[in-house]
């Protein structure tokens, strides 16, 4: 499938018709609806010089309206960038700024946010190139722009759902379609660019792998579609055929109410959701209608607990793969794997075509040694998923695709015999200790064995002996920390420079959310181990 996104969802239309697409609120629409919709939109944007090239922004939660404006901006070769509801004023500032938008779409009223306010303050500089803004609403009245975008001329979202419809389409399935953005921890965040072919090509091959075109089957869709997690489960459920109940943000009791009542049988979610829902359904009387669950765990690695708890229910929960510049949902594992498996993170991609090898962390980029089946190292990916390019950034996008069209994830893992891999951590994780490279991941296993504690992060801090392991950890309710047994433990069962140089016990680990799901912040992690050991060592 290389079609262009309007005639991706005109074919829909054309095989579901009046079939319901999506629920919101009490309202819905039907794939018919959706695509009509979209030719109107269409019509609204070209009215307002919106063409090929340009770049709109969606400053949205999930509703109808977001994939309206989505699929109406790809029938005129628009790019569309993808912003978190959660971005303040310097993230905005500088994606409007570097990614030379024309035109925002908001909803200013949405949850008691400010969104006009946050740009307040912003440099019109930054924004001088927008020249229009469409404000969405339902039921606000319209407020003033602020400074920034007096120059920029106000249309509402419900003039351009009533515009003409476009006869416009583009026919080219390898222009760009839609923009995410990295997560910029280190630098500032890349422009990862997905053409229409990979996008519509990928929502076909993930609707399939999820089983998504099952007869009954509907999704739960509380991820945002600003980030490719939720974008790609929204897109699959389309592609399937299948209906989603849309939330315009995750609200657990509101998630179980919307299960139940529309007999929901599948979504994705994150770890930090899944114990949500748990907490607000925990005898599983509307969770047991889900069949499956794919789930990225962001707050700590395999979670067998969350694993077990579903599968009581008869939910089974299933580990996926996937970023950014490949998409989500690229590989999952398969609902019918014992547990153990299926709290790994990796899986078998969901593209026959795309392959996967593992080279040597310890070369230099060029000509690396590609690894054996369960030995660890970089994973490198290819497939019909992946991204074009960094967006106005050839440097970045040389050093991240290989010259055989691979990508070079900055992950670490290995593959194994079937031809799936596991996924272990981030490179920039990875612990280089003792002249080793050793995967966290090891060592949090061994400090979760104990009974005392409940979940382990563990970072590389530098001493003056070296690099150390330094962990971090929750405990059990009631439960102390005796730090010199697990130590004494540790000498028995692990190579000494994998043992913590010490290991410290918290309320709770730094986190920050991001499109995808709640992350733990490592970086800060590291300071913290750099900081308390350096105190440790003033002292007497």
């Amino acid at each position: 499938m290389t079609e262009p996104l309007g005639r991706f969802l005109d074919g829909l239309a054309a095989r579901h018709g009046t079939a319901t697409a999506w629920w919101y609120g009490a309202g819905s629409g039907s794939f018919a609806d959706l695509a009509a919709t979209s030719r109107r939109v269409a019509g609204g944007l070209a009215r307002l010089g919106i063409g090929r090239g340009d770049r709109i922004l969606l400053w949205l939660p999930n509703g109808p309206a977001w994939l309206a404006l989505f699929f109406a901006a790809a029938r005129l070769g628009a790019i569309t960038f993808c912003a978190n509801t959660r971005f303040r004023q310097r993230e905005m500032t500088d994606l409007v700024a570097r990614g030379g938008v024309r035109a925002i779409v908001l909803w200013p009223g949405f949850k008691d946010i400010g969104f006009l306010d946050i740009l307040t303050a912003a440099d019109p500089a930054a924004f001088a190139r927008v020249d229009s803004v469409v404000l969405y609403d339902e039921g606000g009245a319209p407020l003033p722009l602020p400074p920034a975008l007096s120059h920029a001329r106000t249309v509402r979202f419900a003039d351009l759902a009533a515009a003409a419809p476009t006869a416009a389409e583009v026919d080219d399935a390898d222009l760009g379609a839609a923009v995410f953005t990295t997560s910029g921890t280190t630098s500032a965040p890349k422009f990862v660019l997905h053409p229409h072919r990979s996008l519509a090509r990928h929502a076909a091959l993930s609707a399939a792998a999820m089983g998504y075109g099952a007869p009954g089957s509907a999704t739960l869709q509380a991820l945002p579609f600003c980030g490719v997690f939720g974008f790609c489960q929204a897109m699959a459920s389309l592609a399937a055929g299948a209906p989603m109940a849309i939330q315009p943000y995750f609200d657990p009791d509101a998630a179980v109410a919307a299960i139940a009542g529309r007999g929901l049988t599948a979504t994705n979610a994150t770890d930090d959701m899944l114990e949500r829902l748990l907490a607000a359904d925990p005898a599983g009387r509307a969770l047991r209608l889900l069949r499956r669950c794919g789930f990225a765990a962001f707050k700590a690695p395999e979670r067998r607990d969350l694993v077990d708890a579903y599968d009581r229910f008869g939910t089974r929960l299933h580990g996926l793969y996937g970023m950014s510049e490949v998409q989500a949902l690229y590989a999952m594992r398969g609902v019918d794997e014992a547990p153990a498996r299926r709290v790994l993170g990796g899986g078998t991609p969901v593209a026959a075509e795309a392959r996967v090898r593992v080279v040597a962390a310890d070369g230099d980029g060029a000509g690396q040694r590609v690894l054996p089946d369960g030995e660890a190292g970089l994973l490198e990916l290819s497939g019909p998923s992946l991204m074009a390019e960094y967006l106005d950034d050839p440097a970045a996008t040389r050093a991240t695709l290989t010259a055989d069209g691979f990508l070079r994830t900055g992950d670490i893992g290995h593959r194994e015999a079937d031809g799936s891999f596991v996924f272990l951590t981030r490179a920039g994780d990875v612990l280089r200790l003792g002249g080793f490279l050793v995967s966290p991941r090891e060592v949090e296993a061994f400090l979760e064995d104990e009974p005392a504690i409940g979940r382990a992060q563990v970072v590389a801090a530098d001493t003056a002996a070296g690099p150390r392991a330094v962990a971090f950890v929750t405990l059990q309710p009631g439960a102390r920390l005796d730090e010199a047994a697990v130590l004494a433990r540790g000498r028995a069962l692990l190579a000494r420079y994998k043992l913590p140089a010490r290991i410290f016990a918290v309320d709770a680990f730094p986190t920050t959310e991001s499109a995808n799901g709640m992350k733990i912040q490592r970086a800060k992690l590291r300071q913290e181990a750099t900081l308390r050991l350096a105190e440790a060592s003033r002292r007497p």
